[in-house]
């Protein structure tokens, strides 16, 4: 008779900390709602500015959406990589753990490095910089001001995420999480994941409406 094999066991260790908000992650939730608002403020004062002044097809005037396409994509796949790192920390498993956070940090520096090549494409080529953008003849002097700033201030969140990943990488090679205490890990996380849910918002606003 065949040997059935045995199924692995999926079974998580005991996680005191599940149901329970530290004070650290009850901060960044406040901290997170403020930023929030910060992002809210910006796509509202685009959104009046555009409703009320001549502007372009954003789609045809930022050359189609392939690039910012291919950046929203390696955010969300760093948001699910960053989910995995958490879920091998709960497991106490530290190779897969930094595994995913690297490839986690990988995809923020992805983003950052395309947005670069993006902005050198739109000032260099296109000549759209803060103070006016021509496009078809016609002069719109709002839109590269607002494509910077709202763009701008997503890519310094994600700058800013990248570093406090690399922070969490060095704790977690120096052994702070081996014993599935995830929670400065979790915060990281809370960051990063509203990273990539306003940089969704953002390409909507600003690259395809």
């Amino acid at each position: 008779m065949a040997s059935h094999a045995q199924p692995k066991d999926l079974t998580y260790p005991n996680d005191k900390q599940f149901g329970f908000a530290s004070p650290g992650k009850i901060g960044m939730w406040i901290f997170l709602v403020t930023d929030a608002m910060s992002f809210s403020g910006l796509l509202i004062a685009y959104a009046v500015m555009r409703a009320q002044k001549n502007w372009p097809d954003p789609v045809e005037a930022l050359g189609g959406v392939g690039l910012s396409g291919l950046m929203t994509f390696l955010l969300i796949c760093s948001s699910v990589s960053m989910v995995f790192s958490i879920d091998a920390c709960k497991m106490q498993k530290k190779d897969k753990m930094i595994k995913w956070l690297v490839i986690t940090i990988l995809g923020g520096l992805s983003f950052l490095a395309l947005q670069v090549y993006e902005y050198a494409h739109l000032i260099g080529e296109l000549n759209m910089t803060m103070t006016g953008f021509t496009f078809k003849e016609v002069f719109y002097p709002h839109f590269g001001s607002t494509f910077y700033a709202v763009t701008g201030f997503h890519g310094l969140h994600v700058l800013s995420g990248v570093i406090y990943l690399i922070y969490m990488l060095k704790l977690s090679l120096d052994g702070r999480f081996d014993h599935g205490n995830y929670n400065q890990l979790e915060i990281a996380g809370l960051f990063w994941h509203f990273v990539d849910l306003v940089w969704i918002l953002v390409f909507t606003f600003i690259y395809l409406l």
